[in-house]
């Protein structure tokens, strides 16, 4: 049986989210970082209040997508929106994710980018240092505005390291970048992560697409 996590990130109105609750989802996503898919902590909150009533065997988990928050920031959101999990995009230590886990008590995901990504010292980020901390790591794609949802792949033969490393820590793995109904299953089948994070390919003109929201699904469910 597979047990590849599917998570829908960009969700930004409740009409999409209405007509996706019979979906074996297993997070749903809201940004709340500079992007064009970013929203309000007052639609995040309906949104995340629509999923307490899915549909479907599963209730989805609730996600928060940040780069670089300060705790001011995470407070005024998490007042609002019951997330179930942070994840960041950023440059943010170990310390940094040490403390907002244990302010906030959710799981907390990071994500390292693919390609290049440094630290405010200069220094390259090495995602071994989060060992112990987080709860997940999330492999996308470099993108040097926003952090993340540059909607193309990155070389997947560099997904092996992460995926060692992660597993010797018991936490999942999960890849997004570029993903889409097309290329799903094939990088479930020859790379096997926990979990996959899918936006842009699942959008039409830039707008969640019912469509290929149930195709990316039934591939991952079925890969």
């Amino acid at each position: 049986m597979n047990k590849t996590k599917v998570k829908i990130c960009g969700l930004q109105g409740v009409e999409v989210l209405k007509s996706m609750m019979n979906l074996p989802v297993d997070y749903i996503g809201f940004v709340f970082a500079k992007s064009r898919r970013q929203v309000s902590p007052q639609a995040a909150a309906s949104m995340a209040a629509m999923v307490q009533n899915w549909e479907a065997p599963v209730i989805p988990r609730t996600v928060g997508v940040f780069v670089n928050p300060d705790m001011d920031q995470l407070e005024d959101i998490m007042a609002q929106v019951p997330l179930d999990v942070i994840q960041l995009h950023g440059q943010e230590s170990p310390d940094d994710c040490r403390d907002i886990k244990q302010r906030f008590n959710v799981d907390l995901f990071k994500v390292v980018s693919v390609g290049s990504q440094q630290r405010e010292d200069g220094n390259p980020v090495d995602f071994r240092e989060y060992g112990g901390v987080i709860d997940a790591l999330l492999l996308d794609t470099f993108e040097p505005q926003y952090g993340g949802g540059s909607g193309t792949t990155f070389a997947w033969d560099k997904i092996p390291e992460y995926r060692q490393w992660a597993r010797s820590l018991d936490i999942p793995l999960f890849v997004a970048g570029g993903l889409h109904a097309a290329n799903v299953d094939g990088l479930i089948r020859e790379y096997a992560p926990d979990g996959v994070d899918v936006s842009s390919g699942v959008e039409t003109n830039g707008t969640k697409d019912l469509d290929k929201i149930a195709a990316f699904v039934e591939r991952v469910k079925h890969a």
